[in-house]
């Protein structure tokens, strides 16, 4: 039976609430979408996963406001159920200086944690951002209420001028370090 691995592209499109940090000309709604595509791709390609996305389109709206976006979000992968909850967003800090790739979890020392530590040694090597580590975040709403291991992928920094030029040009590349990371916590050759 295939693995089933909900991929959550954090926030929603322009001009809606909830629609995440822009910088630099780049939204994140957008860059969390794309590379959410990209990683469903290669997972739907092996028949030992089966991913869905909280956003198949563009478009996609999830909720009304802030609280009942995520409520949907961990709504659609509990009902599914998935086995593994995967959310993906882009970070900000108004000091620019600030980089790298970070992985929330819920509480360290669980599955999710090493899937996160996987993952984010994926997303580095395969992309060179700074490893910023996995970070307990108990009270990140996604990873509280999911009834499966649940990560939060901050890929890079909008904010920094070198993350930033790698989140627009390199989200496939970003999407190939997480499946990197989720066959590795898995034992699984690419």
């Amino acid at each position: 039976m295939a693995i089933k691995i909900f991929i959550d592209q954090g926030h929603n499109p322009t001009g809606y609430h909830n629609t995440g940090a822009s910088w630099y000309g780049l939204d994140e709604q957008d860059i969390t979408f794309q590379v959410g595509i990209y990683l469903a791709e290669m997972l739907n390609k092996d028949p030992r996963f089966e991913a869905r996305l909280s956003r198949p389109v563009p478009t996609t709206v999830l909720g009304t406001n802030n609280s009942t976006s995520l409520v949907e979000r961990v709504k659609l992968a509990n009902a599914w159920p998935a086995n593994y909850f995967i959310s993906i967003h882009a970070n900000a800090s108004l000091n620019t200086a600030i980089n790298g790739t970070e992985v929330y979890v819920y509480k360290l020392y669980t599955q999710s944690n090493w899937l996160a530590e996987q993952v984010l040694d994926g997303v580095v090597e395969t992309v060179g951002t700074k490893n910023n580590g996995v970070i307990a975040r108990p009270s990140l709403y996604v990873l509280q209420k999911t009834k499966m291991p649940a990560i939060l992928v901050e890929l890079a920094y909008m904010s920094n001028p070198s993350d930033s030029m790698k989140l627009r040009d390199d989200q496939y590349q970003f999407a190939q370090g997480i499946y990197t990371g989720i066959m590795r916590y898995f034992g699984f050759s690419q």
